[in-house]
């Protein structure tokens, strides 16, 4: 019977496909290229097929063979974190410390509750909480500073993150009630828009480094957070997307003004929960998940949130002091 391979000749031979050459794989896993290059010759001579395709090429290439046999190392690679896990989450108990990173996307109601119900019920761990806009989440995750993630914007698949879609949350395009747009008394076309200044946040995270979601105007102011930009709509500088969570108040006292723009896509925006799959949550953080999802699965549709705004606003909300 032929002998099997071991987990670190699959490691190895993982690492050398994603990176694309020997050298670069010793670097990355701190080994001689010597080292790597034999760990390969072993593997193939022990499956009895060429795993990389090395003549007259400068890099290695995969073979048909060393193609199938890459998505079966990532597999059993992938079932032997989930057994660490596993292990991890029985061997420990209660966590010291909860390390969250949170979308601004999330409502801030919906915040306030968790937490609030989160210090009750583990008065003993502590909290870690950042806040932030787009891919910062996804990268605090990656990074270890964040044990578990909930937000948005997971612009790109990695095999070493859990993600489970918890809930949503959507933009709506608003300006001041003083503003130009605000005062045309039709739908707005983008010959509208197009002209006026365009508030749009930055991601910090560079996950989404060159990508502009719904920005149509030739005119753009960029900030760092939604809490300026929505401070500078507000004042009537420019018009933008806000997450209906932040701006619910301000369209109720009519401080904002909805904009009826069929350009600016306003479908949904899904929110979920993220973490490492090598670093599972223990109860404090998987209690906070189910609480997050408990309350983002409650949220209002965009039809549910626009009719509660008109009954708001029929009822004669006053409109708050500047």
């Amino acid at each position: 019977m032929l002998p099997n391979p071991t987990l670190d000749q699959l490691q190895v031979f993982l690492t050398v496909a994603e990176t694309g050459s020997f050298s670069a794989a010793s670097r990355a896993l701190n080994r001689a290229q010597s080292v790597v290059s034999y760990t390969i010759a072993n593997l193939e001579a022990q499956l009895e097929v060429p795993l990389f395709e090395r003549s007259g090429a400068r890099q290695p290439k995969l073979t048909e063979a060393g193609k199938a046999m890459l998505e079966d190392a990532r597999r059993i690679l992938g079932d032997l974190q989930v057994m660490r896990a596993r292990v991890k989450s029985l061997r420990e108990g209660l966590e010291a410390e909860v390390s969250v990173a949170i979308s601004v996307m999330v409502p801030s109601r919906a915040l306030v509750d968790v937490l609030r119900e989160f210090r009750e019920m583990f008065p003993s761990v502590s909290l870690s909480l950042n806040v932030g806009e787009l891919g910062m989440v996804m990268d605090l995750v990656l990074s270890g500073k964040a044990t578990i993630g909930i937000g948005g914007a997971v612009v790109k698949q990695d095999d070493s993150i859990v993600t489970e879609r918890i809930g949503h949350s959507f933009m709506l395009p608003v300006a001041a009630r003083n503003h130009p747009l605000a005062g045309i008394g039709r739908p707005l076309t983008l010959g509208d828009v197009r002209e006026e200044v365009q508030l749009v946040v930055t991601d910090a995270s560079g996950r989404t480094k060159g990508r502009d979601f719904n920005v149509l105007s030739y005119k753009t102011w960029r900030v760092s957070d939604i809490a300026t930009k929505h401070q500078l709509i507000r004042a009537g500088l420019g018009w933008g997307g806000l997450p209906a969570s932040v701006i619910h108040d301000d369209l109720t006292s009519g401080r904002l003004v909805h904009l009826d723009l069929d350009a600016y896509e306003q479908g949904e925006y899904p929110i979920y929960s993220v973490r490492q799959l090598a670093n599972p949550p223990g109860p404090a953080a998987t209690w906070m998940i189910d609480a997050f999802r408990t309350r983002l699965s409650a949220c209002p549709s965009q039809v549910d949130f626009h009719a509660q705004i008109a009954e708001l606003q029929e009822a004669g909300t006053p409109l708050a002091a500047e």
